[in-house]
């Protein structure tokens, strides 16, 4: 049994690189998806980690509008919240890239 829900798992995960690939023949600029494909990461840890930029997002927003300058607190959080197969300063610029939460990542790269 376990080994069938593992397999279910890793059939999940392949799936889920098939779409990313299908879109990355369209636009190879979408270096984010690149990244998840090569790290083997899951569609749910990747919606969890669009939910942790969202959620940063917003709060750096706060903090700005409250005359913050420095947001390497948010970031300190990103490199805790990341997944651990992922390196952080690769993510950053791949997220760039692909122009995802682009005044997050702007931010972030002053943190590298």
């Amino acid at each position: 049994m376990d080994n069938y829900i593992e397999l279910q798992a890793r059939v999940s995960i392949l799936e889920y690189h098939q779409k990313l690939l299908l879109k990355l023949l369209t636009d190879p600029n979408l270096e984010f998806y690149r990244l998840v494909i090569e790290n083997g990461i899951s569609e749910h840890e990747v919606e969890a980690f669009k939910l942790l930029c969202e959620n940063l997002n917003i709060k750096m927003a706060k903090q700005k509008a409250e005359g913050f300058i420095n947001f390497h607190p948010l970031f300190n959080e990103f490199l805790y919240l990341i997944p651990e197969k992922l390196n952080a300063k690769e993510v950053v610029y791949a997220c760039l890239k692909q122009q995802l939460f682009e005044p997050l990542f702007k931010e972030f790269t002053k943190c590298i």
